[in-house]
């Protein structure tokens, strides 16, 4: 949901106090100290029941030349909206982005669109890391095929600054010359102002809640990238930092406060993106993330195509799928390809949601016509593979 102040006083009866912050919480009195952008005075204002729901921050790291001009994080609309006059004042020509993941992806295929010599370096044998990387192959060579210079197991070390403005990037391997830099290595919850109220933190460094998104603290909710998450499949906490996850924590903590009851079941972690004209998705769990459940898998991985091959339009998809060696459940799914394929990431996020194993999604009464599947969805097909490898055929 996005709004200006007043409308969603008009329509929500919501106060909003844009450029305000919350320096500490104080559980004992219940209240919390602000202040405000513009001057220096704080004051306390009390709460009856408090929401923390303060997001990430993006992973910077602690190298030579950190702060120059023209190195930009990118978490927030704002932090866009800078970058994005950056772009259009300074016109930088050499584009480097640090990090393989979402956000370094999809900031590198915008700077390829805009014209920009981009490269980009990856600490990792291929990008996108929550793919496995039979997967990510895919995704790195869908990179290089739209231009982007691909470094890959290589690590940011430091960065040349003359003037306060960024020069070059210095790998452990070469220095990459740079007038606008990408920092894309991740980000962390946004847990200190929890911590330091004595709200409990849980395994993953995030804010440790139940399933009605209410933490250690009497009267205190918190929800969204700051806090955890319930795995449905590893049956272990996660930190998710997605969008979908932060608004049904939202919905329940809101409900719960409100004076009703809702509970958030748990996740499965699915995520689509898109790198120009190749789509990718993921759910469930990844072959390194079984492998630490210690659970015996399968997996089998299948090409297809997103039409039936004779229809135009049709295009390559790459799906793979991993499921429990005996009983055959599902316990993740992968897809890369061309349009039509990263949605289909949802039939396999409901079937492990529905505890499904692979013979119960090959039989799925899936839709057919050639301009959206060939007859057997490539999603079907891959199941059935992985049957058979079950099945030691």
């Amino acid at each position: 949901m996005a709004g200006t102040p007043q409308g969603l006083k008009e329509k929500y009866k919501i106060d909003i106090h844009l450029h305000h912050e919350v320096k500490e919480i104080d559980l004992k009195q219940g209240r919390i100290r602000v202040s405000k952008a513009d001057n220096d005075r704080t004051w306390w204002e009390a709460f009856d029941y408090l929401m923390v729901s303060t997001g990430a921050l993006p992973f910077k790291p602690s190298v030579e030349g950190i702060d120059a001009k023209g190195i930009f994080g990118v978490g927030t609309l704002e932090s866009g909206l800078t970058l994005d006059h950056f772009i259009k004042t300074a016109k930088p020509k050499k584009a480097v982005v640090i990090g393989g993941g979402y956000i370094g992806l999809e900031m590198a295929e915008s700077l390829i669109l805009r014209g920009m010599d981009v490269s980009l370096v990856n600490r990792s044998r291929e990008v996108m890391s929550t793919l496995d990387p039979d997967m990510g192959k895919l995704v790195s060579k869908a990179l290089m095929d739209v231009g982007v210079t691909l470094y890959r197991n290589e690590i940011l070390e430091a960065f040349e600054v003359k003037n306060n403005h960024i020069q070059q990037v210095i790998t452990d391997n070469r220095k990459l010359p740079a007038d606008l830099v990408i920092l894309g290595m991740g980000a962390r919850p946004n847990t200190s102002l929890a911590e330091a109220a004595g709200i409990e933190l849980g395994k993953t460094g995030a804010v440790a809640v139940n399933d009605t998104m209410k933490t250690s603290a009497e009267n205190v909710w918190a929800g969204g990238d700051c806090a955890e998450s319930f795995h449905l499949i590893s049956k272990r906490p996660v930190n998710i930092a997605l969008g979908t996850v932060a608004n049904k924590h939202g919905r329940v903590a809101g409900t719960n406060i409100g004076g009703g009851y809702a509970a958030f079941s748990g996740v499965v972690g699915t995520a689509v993106s898109k790198i120009c004209t190749v789509e990718v998705a993921r759910t469930g769990l990844q072959e390194k993330e079984i492998q630490q459940t210690g659970k015996a898998y399968v997996s089998a991985v299948i090409e297809s195509t997103t039409r039936a091959d004779y229809y135009p339009g049709a295009g390559p998809i790459s799906v793979k799928v991993l499921a429990e060696k005996g009983s055959g459940r599902l316990l993740g799914g992968q897809i890369v390809g061309k349009e039509g394929a990263a949605k289909r990431i949802d039939i396999l996020a409901a079937a492990l949601h529905a505890d499904f194993t692979l013979a119960q999604i090959e039989e799925l009464d899936l839709s057919y016509a050639p301009p959206y599947s060939p007859l057997w969805d490539p999603v079907a097909i891959a199941a059935r593979v992985a049957m058979k490898k079950l099945n030691g055929k």
